[in-house]
């Protein structure tokens, strides 16, 4: 483990289920009762703002009944004492990783607790309920949206975390399913650009057979046991 120098470590629900999230596909196809055509997508919101409205809502508000795990703090831990190059990106919308305290966290499916305006681009920490037609500070227009990435949209900061994998020398997924792309292909960019690649999951993911090492359990357990591996080597 000494070798290592620039670690990226992706995250996905499975990180957070353990702390009461619900993971984005549940039984069934479904995201807390609803298809994620009716919420996710562009569409659904052109097509029922309300409804897209009040489900980011009530997530929204759920994250005042959860509180982060040890998986979280012990990213944190690493995030503190590690000296090399480390990027934490995350596929989850929760606040998890920075209540746990990590510093600086990659959002790339964006923030349940940021608002993003439809006509300017602007973004804006947002608590509490928004409701179709809320108006933008910057511009003005009624046009602010929960500041998730919708499916058939591009993830933020894509050109750093293809940087961040092309430079890595470990590759590290958390809690992820391997089923939504572009994150399901970071292990194989990581791994062709010669990094070493390691799974902690619940189950094997769809990607599991891209991992030079798949470790299998909560990740309240395998991820402070990681830690300690890194930081103890």
């Amino acid at each position: 483990m000494s070798d290592f120098s620039s670690i990226v470590i992706l995250t996905g629900a499975g990180i957070s289920a353990e702390s009461g999230l619900a993971t984005f596909r549940g039984p069934g196809g479904l995201w807390e009762g609803h298809r994620v055509e009716d919420v996710c997508t562009p569409e659904a919101l052109a097509r029922d703002p309300a409804l897209v409205h009040r489900f980011y809502d009530e997530r929204r508000a759920t994250l005042t009944e959860v509180r982060p795990n040890s998986a979280h703090e012990a990213l944190a831990r690493l995030e503190r004492e590690w000296r090399g190059d480390l990027l934490l990106v995350t596929q989850n919308v929760d606040d998890l990783h920075e209540r746990g305290g990590c510093g600086e966290v990659l959002h790339m499916h964006g923030e349940l607790n940021s608002a993003l305006c439809a006509a300017c681009g602007g973004r804006r920490e947002w608590r509490g309920s928004l409701p179709p037609g809320s108006a933008c500070a910057e511009c003005g227009q009624a046009a602010l949206r929960p500041d998730i990435v919708f499916f058939g949209e591009m993830p933020y900061q894509m050109e750093r975390i293809e940087a961040a994998l092309w430079k890595c020398d470990l590759f590290l997924s958390i809690g992820t399913s391997g089923a939504v792309y572009p994150a399901a292909g970071f292990v194989r960019t990581a791994r062709h650009a010669g990094a070493r690649t390691l799974e902690l999951n619940l189950d094997p993911s769809e990607g599991s057979l891209f991992f030079h090492e798949s470790r299998m359990g909560p990740a309240s357990e395998l991820v402070p046991s990681w830690v300690e591996e890194i930081l103890g080597s």
